[in-house]
């Protein structure tokens, strides 16, 4: 608990410093102080911050379901325009001086030196001639000279304030611009909906009657506040384009309840594919109520496989676990149950929400793995952080004997923006080496 709470507060304070920052480069270097537009720039900086805390935590919260959606996308696209607007920002600290100079030097050649002039005489006021008195000469008073005013001293120049200003207003600017610009790029990209890969795994043991056969894998739909009905309904009408022989749902399929996301999910029942469509539990399941959800997916025609297997006609072994995140509830994966009795002569597939289970597939004989979870990194530079906790963030890797391929998955969690980590639903031809 004590470790929980010192991670909370060095997350929040980072953030606060992060808020703080932007509001500086953005907000205060850039307005009058006073002014209207400092006012309402400071009012959006504290706003967006409370917006986010709350998209992240109104689900388990139990808040109502439109409030979640109320604040979801102001929330959720704030966490995203922060993090490229920060990282902007960043470069933008080494254009600064940069560009400061080169307007300095320009000023400067800009600059006409005054034509040298004769130095002023200074102005002579003669003291008043007094007439003499007569039978007395006449005396002419001697001229006497009137210091000259001096300058005051020269204000100071407003050109380096001005400067200064003109450049941050330009870095704040272009680092808002690209801000807005990557993450309206990457909601698109989310919005339009996953385009569909193709790889080719060969398989020794599949055999020659199995070649060619095709699994649609999706991963990480993340049906929630923001992504619902109409984006289960786009990734149903790409996957049922590919003619699949077998679909695959390894996980993560929701943000939320049955009771608020049942009918955003019921797209799901027009799936097909001439071996049915299976599913497997991810953690966000274990958010959102894993088994109300296990019961609703398998009324829309969906069989969940939960540390079980199937034989496939075509020749192989389909198995599924349930997810890591489960163990707290009893439920994690048991691979002994899944694979433990199997005919390793046969080609053996596993459907696994977490690519960190590898190496307790490698034990177990399977031939190849199909997980999700990481996104891609959904978020660049996410992927590198994403390789520290992951064997694989994307694509095919073989790890001994095992084949492990990832999912970048259909949907997003928190913002609804990708960038660096685009969305795909991915058909898995297996090969068999006997064709």
């Amino acid at each position: 608990m004590v470790a929980f709470l010192l991670i909370l507060v060095v997350v929040l304070a980072v953030l606060g410093g992060v808020h703080w920052y932007v509001w500086r480069r953005l907000v205060r270097d850039v307005t009058a102080p006073g002014g209207l537009p400092r006012r309402l720039g400071t009012a959006v900086v504290v706003a967006l911050p409370l917006l986010s805390l709350a998209a992240l935590s109104s689900s388990r919260a139990g808040a109502p379901f439109w409030f979640q959606q109320v604040v979801a996308w102001p929330g959720f696209l704030w966490l995203a325009l922060l993090l490229y607007v920060t990282l902007a920002l960043i470069v933008g600290e080494a254009v600064r001086p940069v560009l400061r100079a080169r307007l300095a030097r320009r000023d400067a050649k800009a600059a006409v030196p005054p034509e040298a002039a004769p130095a002023p005489v200074p102005a002579v006021e003669p003291e008043p001639v007094t007439v003499p008195d007569a039978g007395k000469p006449a005396s002419v008073s001697t001229p006497v000279p009137v210091p000259a005013e001096e300058p005051a001293p020269p204000a100071v120049a407003p050109a380096d304030v001005s400067r200064r200003l003109f450049v941050s207003r330009v870095v704040g600017g272009s680092a808002a611009a690209v801000a807005l610009g990557t993450v309206g790029y990457g909601t698109y990209g989310v919005l339009r909906g996953p385009r569909v890969k193709r790889v080719t795994v060969p398989l020794a043991k599949v055999p020659r009657a199995a070649h060619g056969y095709r699994i649609a894998v999706v991963s990480d739909i993340h049906l929630g506040p923001i992504l619902g009905r109409a984006h289960s309904q786009r990734i149903v009408d790409t996957i049922n384009s590919t003619q699949p022989d077998l679909i695959a749902i390894v996980g993560d399929l929701v943000d939320g309840t049955v009771e608020n996301l049942g009918s955003a999910a019921e797209p799901l029942a027009r799936l097909r594919a001439r071996h049915g469509s299976f599913f497997v539990t991810g953690n966000h399941e274990y958010f959102s109520g894993a088994d109300a959800w296990v019961d609703h997916v398998r009324e829309l025609g969906l069989r969940p496989l939960r540390n079980e297997r199937v034989e496939i006609a075509a020749g192989f072994d389909l198995a599924g676990v349930d997810d890591v995140a489960g163990e707290s509830e009893g439920q994690g994966p048991d691979f002994a149950r899944a694979l433990g009795d199997r005919d390793r002569a046969r080609a053996s597939v596993l459907l696994a929400h977490q690519p960190i289970v590898v190496h307790d597939a490698v034990r177990h004989g399977v031939d190849l793995q199909l997980s999700g979870h990481t996104h891609g990194g959904q978020l660049w530079p996410g992927e590198y952080l994403a390789e520290l906790a992951n064997p694989t963030v994307a694509g095919l890797e073989r790890y001994g004997d095992t084949q492990l391929y990832v999912s970048r998955g259909a949907g997003a969690w928190g913002p609804p923006v990708r960038v660096g980590a685009p969305s795909d639903i991915t058909v898995v031809e297996l090969a068999s080496k006997q064709a």
